[in-house]
């Protein structure tokens, strides 16, 4: 029996006791559905992942998409396993019921659309991008937009991307220059490249909606002068029927180290007339739009890290226990038999660390996804906008800390294999590769780490960060009163405080030093939020599974909640120590990195 995708009841866990969706069904856009439906469509899409992507995993990452220098040319059965999530319905079960989604809630999509992801890795983006996409034009597009536009890609007729980095300009959007000049007809003309646009071209719909940063003619310098368009690969006309070509032409592919199924484009638009583009909204609020669909992408990033760590370790977990070598250090005996792996010490210690990382880091991308439910379903305004601010607060560190620590859960999946881990007739090895992708995708660690702390931590006066601590406070407040959990929520009560301290200092010496200089550890403290938010969550893991084993959990499940208790001990106890040294470089202000001078490496 192979290896599964995923741990089918560490999902339950998650949806029907951390997070308690079935108290969902008690919302106005969820009263259709309860537990039946939920697990009928995480089933469903288990089918699909195990009977279209995973059998062609090896030949998607050695079968790269191709560019004669005319057309892009891709694995076919791509195509056949995306149409099979389409017809499923799984191509944005979120959705409403009337233009043909399930009206998932969004923490129980991320069970479910997480199958797919998990066995399809980036190949799944031509659909998650694509609802973004819609997702985006949805909120700030026209009527006549939104029919002619997100109507077709909700159909599966279109797909969609954002096109944003350009050669010059990489992740400093404030020097973009690819311009956008109004005609006589009200449409804009787009001219100017792009790089890095995934889904850019490809053959699998019938058309492609780019939507592109530019600046119109005149626009201020900087972010300020930056809109957004919608420039489709091909002209529609009235009727919804694709026309002419637009002037958007595939200049080239990119060939990634990992998630090879999906392209990755340098585009060019408008070498001749312009390509022709739609403006959404207003001109130079284009950024504010984007980042609509660039948060929403942060935490797909993030949700597929964890996801692909989260395979990778039952890949490994299940070799370990079937593969016999060795003998304990106690055991003298030599005519003994081997044991299998996963009783050494040290492959435990992998596999734990694997555990602690992966679940940990799929506990906070469901959490972001409950927030961005209440965001819009929460059942009083109230709610909604404690939701709404928590979640812009958390989503650097939902996006950056699964995507830097996840692949090393990947990394250490390779290690248990040993000298199997990386040949590729295992899949470990795709799997890190895949997931290496993870810490550029969407802003790297560096700029997530100053969005958290320049940005998001004083933002309405500290809004998003004081309904975390109150968050924590509340777990921790649970914790104190558990035999065996409540040592742990001390350790945790300790490192909080110390949160509190480097934020106070922090904020104290923005004020009086030289921003570049007191910043510089934004690394460190993005680093240190983060081990404590993920302490946090395994916490709460605990506490749910003791109060499972003292009402007397079934005995089949007994070694299930006492694994996760174990791994909330092995994360606090040699995770979280670490938050020490991160607090202390950002409270000391060490100046080792800024005063390096470039002539010195």
């Amino acid at each position: 029996m192979p290896a599964p995708i995923l741990n089918q009841r560490d999902l339950e866990f998650f949806l029907y006791e951390f997070f308690n969706v079935e108290q969902l069904t008690e919302r106005e856009r969820y009263r259709d559905h309860d537990k039946e439906t939920f697990d009928a469509a995480i089933t469903i899409a288990r089918q699909v992942a195990e009977k279209y992507f995973l059998p062609i995993q090896k030949k998607v990452d050695a079968n790269e998409p191709t560019f004669d220098g005319k057309k892009v040319h891709i694995l076919p059965e791509i195509k056949q396993a995306l149409d099979a999530v389409k017809e499923a319905g799984l191509a944005a079960p979120t959705t409403d019921f009337d233009i043909g989604g399930m009206q998932l809630p969004l923490v129980v999509n991320a069970a479910v659309s997480g199958y797919i992801s998990a066995a399809a890795s980036t190949t799944v983006g031509y659909l998650t991008l694509t609802h973004a996409n819609c997702n985006l034009i949805e909120a700030y597009g026209t009527p006549e937009q939104k029919t002619k536009w997100v109507q077709p890609m909700r159909q599966g007729r279109f797909t969609g991307t954002m096109s944003m980095t350009e050669p010059g300009a990489g992740s400093g959007l404030a020097d973009l220059i690819t311009s956008a000049e109004k005609d006589e007809n009200g449409e804009y003309r787009i001219k100017g490249n792009k790089i890095w646009t995934s889904g850019g071209d490809h053959d699998l719909s019938e058309n492609i909606v780019h939507l592109v940063l530019a600046r119109v003619k005149g626009a201020p310098k900087g972010i300020k002068g930056i809109s957004l368009f919608i420039v489709p690969k091909y002209l529609v006309n009235d009727a919804g029927e694709v026309t002419t070509k637009n002037e958007v032409e595939l200049a080239g592919l990119f060939h990634k180290m990992g998630g090879r199924g999906h392209t990755s484009t340098a585009l060019s638009f408008g070498e001749q007339d312009g390509a022709i583009g739609y403006l959404v909204g207003e001109e130079n609020q284009g950024l504010r739009y984007m980042f609509h669909m660039m948060n929403e992408a942060r935490i797909l990033v993030g949700s597929g890290a964890a996801l692909t760590a989260l395979t990778g370790f039952q890949y490994s977990l299940y070799y370990a226990k079937e593969r016999p070598q060795g003998r304990l250090l106690s055991n003298k005996n030599p005519l003994s038999s081997p044991v299998n792996i996963i009783e050494h010490p040290d492959v435990k210690r992998m596999l734990l660390i694997q555990k602690s990382y992966a679940e940990g880091a799929f506990a906070l991308c469901a959490f972001g996804s409950q927030l961005a439910d209440d965001e819009r379903t929460a059942l009083t305004d109230d709610a909604k906008k404690k939701a709404s601010t928590l979640l812009d607060f958390l989503t650097p560190v939902i996006k950056s800390w699964p995507s830097d620590w996840c692949p090393k859960a990947n990394d250490l999946a390779i290690q248990v294999l040993g000298g199997h881990g990386y040949i590729n007739e295992h899949p470990v090895e795709l799997y890190y590769r895949d997931n290496r992708l993870n810490p550029i995708h969407e802003g790297t660690r560096g700029i997530q780490s100053l969005d958290l702390i320049v940005r998001k931590l004083p933002m309405k006066d500290f809004a998003g960060y004081k309904l975390f601590l109150a968050q924590v406070e509340t777990t921790l407040n649970n914790a104190y009163h558990i035999d065996e959990i409540d040592v742990y929520a001390e350790k945790l009560a300790q490192a909080v405080d110390m949160l509190k301290e480097v934020t106070i200092t922090v904020m104290r010496l923005s004020k009086d030093m030289n921003l570049d200089l007191v910043f510089s550890n934004s690394v460190a403290y993005l680093d240190m939020f983060g081990h404590i938010t993920i302490s946090w969550l395994w916490l709460k893991q605990a506490i749910v599974a003791k109060k499972a084993l003292e009402q007397g959990a079934h005995c089949d499940d007994v070694p299930f909640y006492k694994g996760k208790i174990q791994a909330m001990k092995f994360f606090i106890n040699t995770e979280l120590p670490k938050c020490n040294n991160w607090g202390d470089l950002v409270m000391k202000v060490d100046s080792s990195a800024f005063d390096m001078k470039p002539e010195w490496f």
